[in-house]
């Protein structure tokens, strides 16, 4: 009898242990559709070149922006968040969130002369910690995120290939690498994309809808380049910008 009182005390210890490690377990939340593009044309490692400066207004204006004339991203809906990891992320995606008196929440990582090894490691980890929290966040559960982000972070095959093994690109991060028709690379020349990711099952972190939507300007952002998806900038793209 009393190694069986210790077997009833050892088997109420071990459910204890496996209920309080299932609440300590993350609780899934995921975005009903989360809103992914990459930053505007560039002047230099840090900033945002006129034409840059002009997308970010154009955006604002005329897809995320409290008062945008195009609603079909938004649907109607409030942003529950702008997401951005460098200077030229948060540049971009400034205009849009403070329209809604939001802030941009960064994970910053900023050029420091470090080397580009390390900087292109700083924002692998940076991209990670940004992608669990859009996954697990339940103050965004439900509702819509914009991502704002660095374009080989978005999709590029060859970092992934480099890193075979880990998961270092939003493409394999929100799952989008078990969707199909999902490039497997964002191209270099392409600023005026969006992608559109639902997840209409809620139980679920795998997406369940993708959309490559294009970016069109009505005047007076009409003359945004404006290329088709992985075709050259065009020819009067300014000298101002970095190609």
């Amino acid at each position: 009898m009393p190694g069986f009182r210790r077997g009833r005390v050892g088997l109420a210890a071990g459910l204890a242990l496996l209920t309080t490690a299932a609440s300590m377990a993350p609780v899934q939340a995921v975005p009903k559709r989360i809103i992914l593009l990459r930053h505007g044309e560039k002047a230099n490692a840090t900033e945002l070149c006129s034409v840059g400066q002009e997308r970010a207004i154009a955006l604002r204006d005329t897809y995320l922006g409290r008062s945008a004339s195009n609603g079909s991203l938004l649907e109607g809906q409030t942003p529950a968040a702008f997401l951005a990891i460098t200077l030229h992320t948060q540049e971009t995606t400034a205009p849009s969130a403070t329209s809604w008196g939001l802030p941009v929440h960064s994970y910053a990582v900023v050029p420091t002369g470090a080397g580009k090894t390390q900087l292109m490691n700083e924002l692998t980890h940076a991209t990670q910690v940004a992608a669990a929290n859009v996954l697990e966040n339940p103050a965004w559960d439900g509702r819509t995120v914009v991502m704002t982000w660095e374009h080989k972070h978005i999709a590029n095959k060859g970092l992934e290939r480099q890193n075979r093994g880990e998961r270092v690109t939003l493409r394999q991060l929100l799952n989008l690498d078990q969707v199909a028709g999902v490039p497997a690379t964002w191209p270099g020349t392409n600023y005026d994309y969006f992608w559109v990711i639902d997840y209409d099952d809620q139980s679920s972190t795998v997406p369940t809808g993708f959309e490559m939507v294009k970016q069109t300007y009505p005047a007076p952002f009409s003359s945004l380049p404006h290329n088709a998806w992985n075709t050259p900038l065009p020819s009067n793209f300014p000298a101002s910008c970095q190609r």
